[in-house]
């Protein structure tokens, strides 16, 4: 698992430092270079999608599979939730995953929380990072500029130089020929998951909002409700661990609410 993109952790790290809107820093990261000419591909979670397809390649001896990552960007992350994650000891990353299971190869890009004392939580600025756990090893970290001229300069210079001197590596440490080509496997490991909606601030609303998640089988752990001076409440849920196809069934029976105003903003909570 790991931070594979420095444009993302910039632009999250810095929302949070400074207390700016992800639109303020989307144009800062414009101004550095940090952002690819299509931006989406920094924003969307693709570029770093690309990145977790080849390593997992490498680390499983698989086939790179782009296709089979479930992918979601930063776009949505407002600087509520940033300071909302703040409070509860967390930080916001883009976070991808790779595990090879019984049941096919998963990966998944998609904004996680993750606490704010672990390394992943640490990583500031333009930085990447990747965590690789091992039966004999334990736990690896490797860490290293993620963005801007000079790392990205430095990456391609050093395979110009190893190119002039002969080197000849296979890409995934074994002849491409070779890989296994596994089914893709959606998650399906329980999690805890911190929900930001807006509802209708009358008597009841908050109670329709618990029932629909309890229908659907989702406990909550803790609530918060934040101060407001319009007639909508924003209203922060952290749930008990869920599966994410009983979440998925909640916030699908929410868009017929009446107390709902929002769509709900739903992240991942990772333990790293």
């Amino acid at each position: 698992m790991g931070v594979m993109n420095g444009t993302c952790n910039y632009i999250l790290t810095r929302m949070q430092s400074a207390g700016l809107s992800y639109d303020k820093v989307f144009q800062e990261a414009a101004d550095l270079g940090y952002l690819e000419a299509d931006p989406n591909l920094d924003v969307g979670g693709i570029d770093a999608g690309h990145k977790l397809s080849l390593l997992a390649a490498i680390a499983f001896g698989t086939a790179p599979d782009f296709d089979g990552i479930e992918i979601e960007g930063i776009q949505r992350i407002a600087i509520d939730d940033i300071t909302q994650a703040a409070d509860m000891g967390y930080r916001i990353k883009l976070l991808g995953v790779a595990q090879r299971t019984g049941r096919g190869l998963e990966q998944r890009m998609q904004p996680c929380l993750v606490p704010a004392d672990s390394p992943l939580g640490q990583l500031e600025g333009g930085t990447n990072m990747v965590v690789i756990e091992g039966d004999a090893v334990q736990q690896l970290v490797l860490r290293g500029p993620g963005a801007g001229e000079g790392p990205t300069a430095s990456a391609v210079m050093g395979d110009v130089c190893d190119i002039a001197r002969g080197l000849r590596i296979a890409t995934f440490g074994r002849p491409a020929a070779s890989l296994e080509t596994l089914p893709a496997a959606r998650s399906s490991l329980p999690a805890p998951y911190y929900l930001r909606m807006k509802l209708v601030d009358k008597p009841g609303a908050l109670a329709k909002v618990a029932t629909t998640l309890g229908q659907a089988g989702v406990s909550i752990d803790r609530m918060r409700q934040y101060g407001h001076s319009d007639a909508h409440a924003p209203v922060l849920f952290v749930t008990h661990k869920t599966s994410r196809a009983a979440l998925d069934e909640a916030l699908a029976a929410m868009k017929g609410m009446d107390v709902v105003v929002s769509d709900p903003v739903a992240i991942r909570i990772e333990a790293v």
